[in-house]
């Protein structure tokens, strides 16, 4: 993955995607399958807003059914169906456990006939993906660090995970190798009209300033949260703000959905990295779009939340990282304005202004891959090209051609030979996917490279110079909050930051003063003092 931003001169193209989160990275990817000319540009970072600030999870999202949302139910569950066959390595099962307590909201009659709706809209043969039930004594052997106290039993449930961040760089990926331009830190800076349609747009190299116009027939914007400060699209958005902490490691292999006694709200506890992932909230944002993050009530809520259940209660200080993110929803009817933002539907919708500009307003990452296709079919109507969509059923770009059980092992067993932990190759496989055989030569050549970065972390040396080297990388941040999420797993100090930094240096072509800026910024961003 290389970034070339001189590939846009002089060139027309078919589609130019403005916003590289998963709405664009999907966009992109279907169109330039089909054969459309396509340019993806992104202001800052790939994912590097709402995209990696998620739950990361691609679920059918059980709490919808209780606002009748079976449609956007239905669409996702099939979807993570599809992702768990086409996506192995990206997407893996994840089974949720949902306690059972005396005096709690829903009762567990409410509760089997929520999952079995559940499982009926999945339409998914496989009996591992059902629901079950345990009495009291069963329940506590899965999750022994909750209260038992008035604990009537509990279900657990099948659905997925995945690590955002890098299941949108795949798509970028794959956008590149089917001939896509994509170009990060490019920032569109105008829209330029023909007889009152949009036409191409000027655009600005963030890394040199340099602007330079590009040509487009179709435009969209897939932009999230910045959709609030377009004239154009800001009356169609209403945003809510989630945030997420990282705590020590509680669970195995299951996660908890739970319900907030104190408002009824539901929240997740969900293992990940060998960490446990505690969100979100769910509160209205009317600030500063650039500028999103956590708060103290934030904070206060979700650990009072978990804590109403932990026979060990959390403190602030056993906080290990903090992420936010905002989501954009569909502007409710003036009916359902004062619903909460629990309440509003996640599902989207495709705007078309009168200039011909597309806008993608809500959805989740669940549904993006289907509702880009919709993108995708609108644009090639639009350019009178008959097309399907190109992505439906297919591989993801990493994804092993042989059977994955089969591939994973084999792969486990080189890592092992090649003295990489367990645990270290299980999630290098997970985030390569195929791309783990450069990984490979790359320890063969220098065995040290096998040796985790951070001791309690599952990432080795190898992974952080592959991203480096390979990812399209242009700061520290980049590095080490998306493409391994070192900098929310763990508390850095300023110079464990700084001998990373020192590491990658040559590879960046960091000279000290950048490398001294690049510690810098993620100190002020990333570490609290």
């Amino acid at each position: 993955m290389k970034r070339d931003f001189a590939a846009l001169h002089n060139q027309p193209f078919d589609l130019l995607v403005c916003g590289g989160g998963i709405y664009g990275a999907w966009t992109a990817y279907d169109a330039a399958l089909r054969g459309l000319k396509v340019a993806i540009i992104e202001q800052s970072d790939w994912a590097s807003a709402t995209s990696s600030a998620s739950s990361k999870l691609i679920h059918g999202g059980l709490r919808y059914l209780e606002t009748y949302d079976f449609k956007l139910v239905s669409k996702s569950l099939k979807e993570r169906t599809m992702l768990l066959h086409t996506a192995p390595h990206r997407v893996w099962p994840l089974r949720f456990g949902i306690p059972v307590y005396a005096q709690q909201r829903m009762n567990r009659l409410q509760l089997k006939l929520g999952l079995t709706l559940y499982d009926f809209l999945a339409s998914d043969t496989d009996p591992q993906m059902r629901h079950h039930y345990f009495n009291p004594q069963q329940f506590t052997e899965h999750f022994s660090f909750l209260n038992p106290h008035a604990l009537k039993g509990g279900f657990t449930y099948a659905d997925a995970q995945t690590d955002d961040a890098r299941l949108v760089l795949e798509l970028i990926a794959g956008a590149l190798d089917a001939g896509a331009s994509c170009i990060n830190y490019c920032k569109l800076i105008q829209l330029l009209e023909i007889n009152g349609k949009a036409d191409g747009a000027i655009i600005q190299d963030q890394l040199t300033q340099t602007e330079q116009k590009i040509s487009a027939k179709q435009i969209v914007f897939t932009t999230g949260q910045w959709l609030a400060n377009e004239t154009q699209s800001q009356a169609w958005c209403r945003l809510a703000k989630g945030i997420h902490l990282v705590m020590p490691a509680v669970l195995n292999d299951e996660a908890l959905l739970l319900t907030a006694r104190s408002d009824g709200r539901v929240f997740f506890m969900i293992p990940w990295y060998g960490l446990t992932l505690l969100g979100t909230t769910d509160t209205d944002f009317t600030g500063n779009v650039e500028n999103v993050a956590a708060n103290d009530s934030d904070i206060t809520y979700l650990l009072a939340a978990a804590n109403d259940y932990l026979k060990t209660p959390w403190t602030r200080s056993d906080i290990i990282g903090c992420f936010a993110g905002v989501r954009v929803f569909k502007q409710p009817s003036q009916a359902d304005s004062s619903d909460s933002p629990s309440a509003i539907s996640r599902d989207w919708e495709l705007k078309s202004a009168p200039n011909g500009v597309h806008y993608a307003i809500g959805g989740k990452i669940t549904s993006s891959r289907q509702d880009a296709a919709h993108i995708v079919d609108t644009v090639c109507a639009q350019l009178s090209i008959s097309s399907p969509c190109a992505t439906q059923g297919r591989l993801l770009p990493w994804a092993p051609q042989e059977n994955f059980p089969v591939w994973f092992d084999r792969m486990q067993s080189l890592a092992a030979q090649l003295s990489i932990d367990a645990e270290s190759a299980k999630w290098l496989l997970h985030r390569h996917g195929t791309r783990i055989d450069d990984i490979f030569r790359s320890i063969e050549m220098d065995a040290d490279l096998a040796q985790r970065i951070i001791p309690s972390l599952p990432f080795i040396d190898a992974d952080l110079m592959h991203c480096a080297t390979t990812e399209m990388v242009i700061h520290l941040d980049d590095l080490l909050r998306r493409r391994l999420p070192l900098l929310i797993l763990v508390k850095l100090t300023k110079n464990q930051l700084a001998q990373i930094a020192l590491r990658v240096a040559s590879i960046m072509n960091w000279d000290n003063v950048r490398l001294h800026q690049e510690v810098e910024h993620c100190c002020q961003q990333w570490i609290t003092h």
